[in-house]
């Protein structure tokens, strides 16, 4: 990377390096990976299973360790920080998005998007809020829990629930894995907006291609390494990329 994506980057690994076991039988998840992800830019991650593209979203966001190497969110190196002090980042700066929702089924959807900033004894920023359930569609929804909305109005409230915060990235791990296509067009089209329309960053790991077409740019990993790029992909394009992996 140059010094100038190094400074605009809102999170960076550096020579990342992830192995799982020992001797013989060690993995390298993560092989020398050295990559940043943009401010105010939607990045897909892809690459066949076992890739290590769900261990690389995991180590930059802060929820696993490394190896060797460094994992920077903004200028803040993640290696660094004691478990406190990394859980306390976690909690204000970082957004995540996840397959399976993670709502809380006893609360509402309007209790689920507030939650991390209750449990963090913040007031959220109501102007804020009000503009990003606006977005999501659900106003009318807001007071029914998640057993009373469809898969695809949860996976709105886990985005909503992302972005109220205003964290400074938003970690997705295959968002519209637990979608049909209609329900997964939404969402997307949600977190295209709001990179879009309020500058947020989103980093999604995704073994779609056309979820993939939804980013300003998809990088490929295969065996623990970046092997290619790509700006502006479409679905098409993807899928090409994809298939050469069989090769």
């Amino acid at each position: 990377m140059t010094a100038t994506e190094i400074q605009t980057a809102a999170a960076q690994a550096i020579h990342a390096l992830k192995i799982y076991g020992e001797g013989d039988t060690a993995v390298r998840a993560l092989d020398d990976v050295t990559i940043g992800f943009e401010r105010s830019r939607f990045t897909a991650i892809m690459g066949p299973s076992g890739s290590g593209k769900s261990t690389l979203m995991h180590c930059v966001a802060g929820l696993d360790t490394l190896t060797g190497g460094q994992v920077f969110i903004g200028d803040v190196d993640l290696t660094r920080l004691s478990e406190k002090d990394l859980t306390i980042l976690r909690r204000d700066t970082i957004g995540f998005i996840f397959q399976s929702f993670n709502l809380v089924p006893t609360l509402t959807a309007l209790e689920n998007i507030t939650l991390p900033m209750d449990l963090a004894g913040r007031n959220p920023d109501q102007a804020w809020l009000d503009t990003v359930i606006g977005t999501i569609g659900l106003a009318d929804r807001l007071h029914h829990r998640p057993s009373e909305l469809s898969g695809g109005q949860q996976q709105r409230v886990a985005v909503a629930r992302a972005l109220a915060s205003q964290p400074q990235i938003i970690f997705a791990d295959e968002p519209t894995g637990n979608l049909d296509s209609r329900s997964g067009a939404e969402v997307l089209t949600f977190m295209r907006q709001a990179v879009d329309q309020f500058s947020q960053t989103i980093v999604m790991v995704t073994h779609d291609p056309v979820a993939a077409g939804y980013a300003d740019r998809a990088v490929f990993l295969n065996d623990g390494r970046i092997v290619d790029e790509m700006a502006d992909p479409t679905a098409e394009r993807v899928l090409d990329r994809m298939k050469r992996f069989g090769e």
